[in-house]
């Protein structure tokens, strides 16, 4: 417990949204960060990366995140549209499975992290189940509904850890 005067070092909290935007629904990942983003003011500390499809250059922005909340497509077996939330160690479980033969999974990354000391302290999973994973560049209209939930999970999950966003103001109408 530090002493009386002596600081605490500030929390940094990493919001990833991963996914390919160019197939339908597994891009809902990056869709909620980006709507999150938008439309909510981040407090110091807090960054949202979209990571898109990217890999092991994942490993310098997520390294020594306090907290780790990744927002994504997941495939759980459920209904097409199905929120899933998850944290600690069923996160990296679950990712084992790769949505794409391509993708370097989360689970790769976590993984290096972990190897170079540097793994997220708290780690949470927001996701949804995809409707379809067709090339396009437009999600179903099932999973497209589910992106201000998510959003609006992100927000309470870490308003319940002590990270609270404030909402942006709504534009002007012109």
């Amino acid at each position: 417990m530090p002493g009386a005067g002596a600081s605490v070092a500030p929390r940094r909290v990493v919001v990833l949204g991963i996914g390919n935007t160019l197939l339908a629904d597994e891009g809902v990942g990056v869709h909620a960060a980006l709507a999150l983003q938008q439309d909510w003011r981040l407090p110091d500390g807090v960054e949202v990366i979209d990571g898109g499809t990217a890999g092991m250059e994942l490993l310098g922005p997520l390294a020594g995140a306090d907290l780790l909340l990744v927002l994504d497509a997941v495939k759980s077996g459920r209904p097409p549209a199905t929120m899933v939330m998850l944290e600690g160690d069923e996160v990296p479980a679950f990712f084992r499975a790769k949505l794409s033969q391509h993708q370097v999974s989360i689970c790769d990354v976590l993984a290096g992290l972990e190897f170079e000391g540097a793994a997220p302290r708290e780690l949470l999973l927001i996701g949804v189940e995809p409707a379809s994973m067709a090339l396009s560049l437009s999600m179903t209209p099932a999973v497209a509904a589910r992106v201000p939930q998510m959003v609006d999970a992100a927000v309470r999950a870490l308003a319940a850890r002590g990270v609270v966003l404030a909402p942006r103001p709504a534009p002007l109408a012109a």
